[in-house]
């Protein structure tokens, strides 16, 4: 998590919310900046990049971050994480490679993320099942409104190594 300072005064607030140097390490030559809007109580994910990260901010709105270190060499693999994001928690998340991750709309949102690669049609993104009884996530919301292609993601257990991160 990357805390936002935020600059407010009768006229509303200023903040930065990215600058590269905060992750130095990072090839930024491919930037693409995205915006997800979702009405309430929608969830998205979860998703994991083989190659690309992403770095999440939320103008509008709260979510409940997701995220699941799918990374065998890591120490916290297969730890799951839940954060809330948006609101009054001005904060940047930065999702590496190999971590599955999504959100759930705990109010009406508008999340805007960088990435470090440009969209490649799918073959980058893969999926594990948001409600996997493996990894119990607790998403917050009852009867989330998930995608057609969200719903066909398998369980991390179906899902062939050779899909997986390294």
């Amino acid at each position: 998590m990357m805390p936002i300072k935020a600059y407010a005064d009768e006229r509303g607030r200023f903040m930065e919310t990215f600058r590269r140097e905060w992750f130095p390490w990072i090839n930024w030559d491919r930037m693409q900046s995205n915006r997800s809007e979702s009405k309430q109580h929608v969830l998205r994910g979860l998703h994991y990049h083989l190659w690309q990260i992403d770095y999440w901010y939320v103008v509008n709105g709260v979510i409940r971050v997701a995220m699941v270190d799918l990374r065998p060499s890591s120490p916290t693999h297969l730890a799951v994480e839940t954060l809330e994001i948006g609101g009054d928690n001005n904060v940047g998340v930065f999702i590496p490679v190999g971590v599955a991750h999504g959100f759930a709309a705990l109010t009406d949102a508008t999340l805007t993320y960088l990435v470090n690669n440009y969209y490649d049609g799918g073959k980058d993104e893969r999926g594990v099942a948001w409600d996997d009884p493996s990894l119990n996530i607790p998403w917050g919301i009852d009867q989330p409104l998930i995608s057609d292609r969200d719903k066909q993601n398998r369980l991390l257990q179906d899902i062939p190594a050779n899909e997986l991160p390294e």
